[in-house]
């Protein structure tokens, strides 16, 4: 019964992906339960933590989503991830005492804050957490090399098309619905990321629109051929 309950919290607050899967003991899951902290929802617009602010937690978003940014000498704003349900961030800042950027979030949004001290210590103790934090920290680097090759894509059509199938992948990962999904990220929010203008990037939302690859009701996005925006990608 113990168990059951910790389970139905954990998934609840979409740490499955962090805990459940490595096999721990009904105790280390109920170590691991008892360091996390659920403050209540952000709203739109609200900071999680910002540039310069001391280093201190990672993150899970349980609802919602959340960008990362960074911001020049000159004030321009270059977005660096955007975090939906059940993924995990604030991992880049571990070996520094305090945040290289700004977490913001796009949607009211809920997350699980993992103490850093806390949970280290409980790594040492549990070596299945260390290795499985040790794979998120593995795929947060796979994403940004992904980036980076999306980004010297020439074609904005192969971006968004890119851009598109990668947050349905990660839904499906999630199992969460992948064909049809809320974008919290405004149009301006997707060509800071992919390196487009934001006029660009609405255009080429009205040309896939009319192509019969997907459909646009304000923020919903309806994915109608997969296949085709899949060989976009390629192009």
């Amino acid at each position: 019964m113990l168990r059951a309950k910790i389970e139905t919290a954990c998934t609840e607050c979409a740490l499955s992906r962090l805990c459940l899967p490595v096999a721990l003991s009904e105790a280390d899951v109920a170590a691991l339960e008892a360091i996390i902290d659920r403050p209540k929802p952000l709203n739109r617009g609200d900071y999680l933590y910002q540039a310069g602010d001391p280093f201190n937690a990672i993150y899970v978003v349980r609802s919602g989503a959340v960008k990362t940014f960074t911001v020049d000498a000159g004030g321009t704003e270059q977005i660096t991830g955007f975090y939906l349900p059940g993924e995990l961030f604030g991992l880049s800042a571990i070996n520094e005492d305090k945040q290289n950027g700004t977490a913001q979030a796009l949607d009211r949004t809920s997350l699980c804050i993992l103490p850093y001290t806390e949970l280290d210590r409980l790594c040492a103790e549990v070596p299945s957490l260390s290795r499985q934090i040790m794979k998120v920290m593995s795929d947060e680097i796979r994403e940004d090399h992904a980036l980076l090759t999306l980004v010297s894509k020439k074609r904005a059509e192969s971006r968004l098309a890119t851009f598109l199938l990668s947050i349905a992948s990660r839904l499906e990962k999630r199992k969460l619905p992948d064909d049809s999904f809320q974008l919290a990220m405004s149009r301006s929010d997707i060509g800071n990321y992919l390196g487009l203008a934001e006029e660009t990037v609405s255009r080429m939302f009205t040309r896939f629109q009319e192509d019969g690859l997907l459909t646009v009701q304000r923020k919903l996005i309806t994915l109608e051929d997969k296949d085709r925006l899949e060989e976009i990608c390629n192009a």
